[in-house]
């Protein structure tokens, strides 16, 4: 047997013999590539959101220790910034975040079009990979790749 096909999800490796082992092997690429995306989409949800509350807070911050103790001269509110620590801190924090933040956006858009082309390029070769009675079959495949791993793999549009 393959070497390869040990690492065949459950599902994929049940398929009936009328799914060759070449076409499983790909059906199992694009799922590794759909999890990828969806981990680092998570990924980035989540520092985006760390990112908002980060500017958040040090928004506030900023308003309670600075502005509103010395709203009344500006030289006082840039002298209270310059001197207040944290907000080093707060900036370096803050902005570290955000570079991360378009870092994992970058990744996401590569996994994103890694998963999207090879979706394409099954739904584009599936006459060649389900021929003669596995053509009439082939729904069964794509039925459960959209219920197991929501891949669909009826149409090219996302």
């Amino acid at each position: 047997m393959y070497g390869g096909l040990i690492n065949l999800d459950e599902h994929i490796k049940n398929l009936d013999n009328w799914t060759d082992e070449a076409t499983k092997q790909m059906l199992q690429n694009v799922v590794k590539r759909k999890r990828k995306f969806d981990k680092f989409e998570k990924r980035h949800l989540i520092f985006l959101w760390l990112t908002i509350l980060s500017f958040t807070f040090y928004g506030i911050f900023l308003y309670t220790k600075i502005y509103m103790p010395y709203s009344y001269s500006a030289s006082m509110i840039f002298s209270a910034f310059l001197s207040n620590s944290y907000n080093v801190y707060f900036i370096v924090v803050s902005f570290s975040l955000y570079g991360y933040l378009t870092v994992l956006k970058k990744k996401v858009d590569k996994y994103e079009k890694e998963y999207h082309a090879l979706r394409c390029e099954i739904i584009d070769k599936a006459p060649d990979l389900w021929k003669g009675e596995a053509w009439d079959k082939r729904h069964i495949v794509f039925e459960m790749m959209k219920k197991q791993y929501d891949i669909n793999l009826y149409h090219e549009n996302k």
